[in-house]
């Protein structure tokens, strides 16, 4: 919670959220012109993200309790959850084709019963793959927040729709003060173990990415990556330069701790998540990549130091 305030705090200092009388739709529009359009979904038909602990589905949940894969996502500033290990989240992966790729997530924050179309916050990533343009839509419940009350799921209504978008999601402002870039900085769409047991999370790793549609995304830092001569790391995907560098990382390889994780997802190979499906011993491992890992953590320290590289990814066809 701190990081997010902080964040919150740094992205209105840069003068994100200042552009109020931008609309939802106006955006949508905007979005729908240079990428796609966003269609209206139901949330309930969406794949569930798994909630296990010790490699199984338990008996029962409660606030609180530890699991094998949490959700990475903090509590967002003025939000009481109960935990990061909350069942029945469900993900959509709405497009993936050489045009476009939109991804949608409805999260739970609260614990509630498995039929549930009740979800604390909903949010969609479109990304262009040519243009690397991306946008990004929220909705949040109202606080406090209750198990009794949420945001509907099962008519989620596109960010485009006149009659009903003003009434679900937030004003692109608001969206933006969330700082989303912070930690989706290497790339529209963020791995986690989390979200990856759906198998719907899109990928475009080393495609163009650029947050140049709407004046408050416009305000958020551009997204540069980290990288060093031959690196095992960066030979597969990016290293952003923000909560990449300094968090996402080292959680990735153990080397970080991650709220809600319990015992079984603190060892190996449950600790190191990178490269997914790696099949190495924990000995290999530290040969192929310990160094990679090392270097690059020097590098977010000290971008300038010799043989660092950060630069800024291709944003233009």
């Amino acid at each position: 919670m701190k990081l997010a305030g902080a964040l919150a705090a740094i992205l209105i200092a840069l003068g994100v959220g200042t552009a109020q009388g931008e609309d939802i739709t106006g955006y949508a529009r905007e979005c729908a012109a240079r990428i796609a359009d966003v269609p209206a979904f139901d949330c309930t038909q969406g794949t569930e993200i798994p909630i296990t602990v010790d490699g199984k589905v338990p008996a029962s949940y409660a606030p609180g309790m530890s699991c094998d894969r949490p959700s990475l996502l903090p509590p967002a500033p003025g939000e009481t959850t109960e935990g990061q290990c909350l069942p029945h989240a469900r993900m959509l992966k709405l497009r993936d084709d050489a045009t476009a790729q939109i991804s949608a997530i409805c999260r739970q924050k609260i614990l509630r019963p498995a039929a549930t179309y009740l979800y604390d916050e909903i949010d969609i990533v479109l990304h262009g793959v040519a243009s690397g343009s991306t946008c990004w839509f929220q909705a949040l419940a109202p606080l406090p927040l209750t198990a009794g009350r949420g945001l509907d799921g099962r008519h989620v209504p596109s960010p485009g729709d006149e009659s009903r978008a003003r009434d679900f999601w937030n004003p692109p402002a608001e969206t933006a003060k969330a700082g989303c870039v912070a930690c989706h900085d290497a790339a529209p769409f963020l791995y986690s173990p989390f979200v990856a047991q759906t198998g719907l999370l899109p990928a475009d790793p080393f495609g163009r990415y650029a947050n140049d549609i709407g004046e408050a995304f416009k305000a958020w830092p551009p997204p540069r990556s980290i990288a060093t001569t031959d690196n095992a790391c960066t030979a597969c995907h990016r290293i952003g330069s923000m909560n990449s560098c300094r968090r996402l990382m080292l959680q990735a390889v153990g080397a970080a701790p991650t709220e809600g994780l319990d015992d079984w997802g603190k060892l190996f190979p449950q600790s190191h998540w990178m490269p997914p499906g790696d099949l190495h011993s924990q000995a290999q491992w530290d040969a192929i990549y310990g160094r990679s890992v090392a270097a690059l953590a020097a590098c977010c320290r000290d971008p300038e130091a010799p043989g660092c590289r950060l630069s800024p990814m291709p944003d233009t066809p």
